[in-house]
């Protein structure tokens, strides 16, 4: 919305951080903008300002709020008294609740007073709850840019073509299911983004945008189009995928700009000649040439279903009554059989990082994969959807399983799960089958054991060790209840190394739990093997001790003598009436108790160590890894030939899904405003089976011309918990209590690389460039010319895929021959400056890098994407922290 905003002549004279209330109510109105949709109380300082700078305020050109605020209804009054208005955001999506989605905003109409700002030329109504287009828009004599993006919109008015001045508008996912005719009346509209909607048909009209360079229509429910399109003399970009085409008209392929034709994920059988041959054209995920059904690989898949590909900027996909089976960029299957939907359902989807806040791992639980939400929830369907997870194959899955475990909103529970190997990939997967959508993870869980007890009592042993079993006798229940069993085997050997004592002997740790908060009416008998070189003849009763511990694992308890112990040759037995996890020692220490609680606790961490790597062509780029112990050869062995550095660091102990950072110091910096970076330090999270790896650029305040820079990287535990034994916190003291490692980064004198004098572009000079919107995520300059110095000699390939036509390249090539840096800058910031209005462009590029084979900057993109947004608001947010108490504090005295 900002960059839009910049293009049609507004000026930036304000930036977005000020902070102070001074600040705030002074230079941005002096700019003749107001940025306050980044503030929790953005309209309760408008009102102020309106209040007590009346004549200031109308003079205001740029204006952003934000609609999660409560108090819009009473600003959007003011609104028709902006007379010179020129650009005006109205957007929700500034909150997210507890899993990070965005929360529509409140806004559902506008003051019909809005039509009479007749200087209004940008408006963004996105992440709104409009069902219908408030009529006042349609009064907008200059209106260049529309926006209403994310609302619930099913139909634009009859007279929509009265906008005669649009130049570009969104409604991207909304719930159109058809277009007016007048649309063909706005000659000079050059970007439509209609995709991710219900149409079903399209009029002819639609022939008549003479002046539309790109039209998205993909993920709609469109089975045709018309030939009117083939009119789109203008027309370079065609989106079409994920619609339920079966045939296109054959005249598309004589559009003289068309630059890229995507009809991927259709229902097309058959394309005409000159369509099918044309190098722009994608097809991929159609059953073209198919004259009868093809096989599947699931024995109850149906023969001839629909199946869907979807590219990796792709995040939903239609099901229809005849199902299909859907294969996402990342690996995830899905099989939706004939009848799952009764009608035509959109599916979106997405993965997300874990975030131990609310992915709550139960002891010796280990994360194999990301987060997989989708969407609609709580949609419930005729027959079970099948889901495929891939997940990181667990070194051993002896005595453990892999299981699926979703969330309901309120607790995670886990689903009957098959695991399985592709054959050519021989990856794993875990195989579920759910009727409703929500959010799914693949966990390795201790072998778990379970049955119903009904009245009559039954008997359960465990799996894991047959010696281990739990006798319910008759009328142990009135109703039947769920009980499970888990076992963790521990060897002497990890005794010993743990306690440093060859006398400290333990049985299998046994955990048995029950879906009932009532005990049982008769006692439980259960039968622990004796720990290892013990047995029923040389047994010293005074050094064995039954131990009880909670459900944390937190305090153990010696109940040795609140319960009758029986002994056999190789066996203890005892009674419970109730559940928990129970221990048998066979020590000659006193305080068992501490010496088990450490015990337990060291056998949920991890041996790992750190590494920091920098790349052997630009010193510049550091990756930095958590890596577990008997990993670290492999992954050092397969990054030597790119990268060079110090050895690991020392080992040190972390738990799964524990948080830690990584801080540079002694004169190397990163950029503070990444979005993974706290208080100048990134954020990590801890997971064993998961890659704990981020690779970034580091910079260095120090003159480098004549000197070369040696800092070093530390990391440091986010807190430390509560329950790591001692002797595994840490080695420092005081302020440095929290450090884990330090290793050493060296920066070398630096070679100026964009050339001497004119400037650190080398003579160029580029607007500044804010790319994407809000909800999709910022790219800054400096993020492109980060970009810029990653890329090499592939820089054509990745600009024709950005869409940058041949004659733009060759252009590019020529005009700075013998020059590849100014090569990969024209290039990059030519597109950059076609694109800026574009609020898709930042996925664009990260598809772009992909299809180019440039993964590594796809991913550092991607992570900036996926938590810009948020980081940015909450940046702002503690900038003006001290402002906003100021004013309520201001507030309270007045009253």
């Amino acid at each position: 919305t900002q960059k839009m905003a910049e293009l049609l002549g507004l000026r930036d004279e304000c930036g977005e951080g000020a902070s102070g209330a001074p600040a705030l109510t002074g230079s941005c109105l002096a700019a003749k903008r107001l940025n306050l949709d980044v503030y929790p109380d953005g309209c309760r300082q408008f009102l102020q300002l309106f209040e007590g700078r009346r004549e200031e305020v109308v003079q205001v050109e740029f204006l952003r709020l934000s609609c999660n605020d409560r108090l819009l209804g009473t600003t959007l009054g003011i609104l028709p008294h902006l007379k010179h208005l020129k650009s005006l955001a109205l957007k929700g999506g500034h909150a997210r609740d507890e899993f990070g989605s965005c929360q529509h905003g409140s806004l559902t109409s506008l003051p019909p007073d809005v039509g009479n700002l007749r200087c209004l030329t940008h408006l963004d109504l996105s992440f709104n709850s409009l069902s219908t287009l408030p009529g006042c828009i349609l009064h907008l004599p200059s209106l260049r840019v529309l926006l209403v993006s994310h609302n619930s919109l099913v139909a634009l008015p009859e007279d929509f073509g009265s906008l005669s001045k649009l130049t570009f508008f969104s409604a991207m996912k909304n719930q159109l299911k058809a277009l007016p005719q007048s649309i063909g009346e706005l000659a000079v509209l050059q970007d439509l983004d209609l995709s991710e909607n219900a149409l079903e048909f399209l009029p002819e009209e639609v022939g008549n945008l003479c002046s539309c360079t790109e039209l998205d229509l993909s993920g709609n429910r469109l089975s045709s189009i018309p030939d009117s399109l083939a009119n789109l003399k203008s027309l370079r970009r065609l989106h079409l995928h994920s619609n339920l085409l079966v045939t296109v008209p054959a005249s598309l392929a004589s559009l003289p700009n068309l630059s890229r034709l995507d009809l991927q994920n259709n229902c097309l059988r058959a394309v005409p000649p000159e369509i099918q041959t044309s190098p722009f054209v994608h097809l991929r995920g159609n059953p073209l040439g198919e004259t009868e059904p093809s096989p599947q690989a699931d024995e109850s898949s149906a023969r001839g279903l629909r199946r869907l590909f979807l590219a990796s900027g792709q995040d939903s996909f239609t099901v229809t009554s005849e199902g299909c089976k859907v294969v996402l960029a990342c690996g995830i299957h899905f099989y939706f059989p004939p009848g799952a939907a009764s009608d035509p359902l959109r599916i979106y989807f997405r993965t997300l990082a874990p975030d131990p806040q609310w992915v709550k791992l139960r002891h010796h639980d280990v994360l194999l994969s990301r987060v997989l939400e989708l969407q609609p929830h709580g949609v419930k369907f005729q027959q079970e959807v099948q889901i495929w997870m891939p997940y990181a194959s667990p070194q051993t899955l002896h005595q453990r399983e892999v299981v699926v475990r979703t969330f309901s909103g309120q607790s995670w529970s886990d689903l009957r799960t098959r695991v399985e190997q592709k054959r050519k990939s021989k990856k794993h997967v875990a195989h579920c089958s759910v009727l409703h959508f929500s959010w799914f993870l693949v966990v390795s869980r201790l072998l778990q054991n379970e049955c119903k007890v009904p009245t009559e009592g039954t008997l359960l042993f465990s799996s894991v060790d047959p010696n281990i079993k739990v006798t319910f006798p008759p009328g142990v229940t009135e109703e039947t209840r769920s009980v499970k069993l888990q076992v963790l085997p521990v060897s002497a050997e990890e005794i010993k190394e743990i306690t440093a004592d060859a006398g400290c002997r333990a049985s299998p740790l046994l955990c048995l739990s029950q879906d009932s908060l009532v005990d049982f009416l008769r006692p439980v008998r259960i039968q622990l093997p004796l720990p290892p070189g013990v047995t029923g003849l040389n047994l010293d009763r005074s050094r064995l001790h039954l131990l009880r511990g909670d459900l944390e694992g937190q305090t153990w308890d010696d109940i040795t003598g609140q319960v009758v112990l029986e002994f056999t040759h190789l066996y203890a037995v005892f009674e419970v009436t109730h559940f928990s996890w129970y221990w048998l020692w066979y020590t000659t220490k006193t305080y068992i108790g501490g010496i088990a609680k450490k015990v337990y606790e060291r056998l949920r961490m991890y041996q790992v160590n750190f590494i920091a790597l920098q790349r052997k062509k630009d010193p510049e780029q550091v990756l930095l890894q958590c890596v577990p112990k008997h990993k670290v050869d492999p992954v050092l062995k397969k990054l030597q030939d790119r990268y060079r550095g110090p050895e690991p660091s020392d080992m040190v102990e972390m738990f799964e899904g524990e948080q830690f950072f990584a801080a540079f110091e002694r004169g190397i910096s990163i950029d503070m405003d990444r979005p993974d970076c706290v208080d100048g330090r990134l954020s990590f999270i801890f997971y064993s089976h998961l890659k704990n790896m981020k690779e970034i650029y580091v910079t260095s305040p120090v003159d480098r011309k004549d000197q070369s820079v040696k800092g070093q990287v530390s990391f440091y535990r986010g807190a430390v918990p509560e329950s790591i034994p001692e002797d595994a916190s840490r080695r420092r003291k005081g302020p440095d209590s929290l450090w884990l490692a330090t290793l050493p980064i060296k920066l070398p004198q630096l070679k100026p690389r964009w050339g001497e004098n004119p400037g650190p572009l080398n003579g160029f000079s580029f607007p500044p460039l804010n790319l994407g919107n809000a909800e999709t995520g910022y790219l800054t300059q400096a993020n492109l010319l980060s970009i810029a110095r990653r890329v090499g000699a592939d820089w054509q390939t990745i600009g024709l895929n950005l869409g940058l036509t041949y004659q733009q390249i060759e252009r590019i090539g020529y005009n700075n021959r013998e020059d590849l840096d100014k090569q990969i800058l024209d290039m990059l910031f030519s597109w950059a400056q076609q694109n800026s209005e574009d609020p898709d462009c930042v996925n664009k590029l990260i598809t772009a890098m992909k299809e180019s084979g440039r993964q590594d900057i796809a991913d550092e993109v991607e992570t900036i994407i996926e938590l810009g947004r948020q980081k940015y608001r909450d940046s702002i947010r503690r900038v003006g922290l001290e402002q906003e108490s100021s004013t309520e504090d201001s507030a309270i005295a007045m009253m």
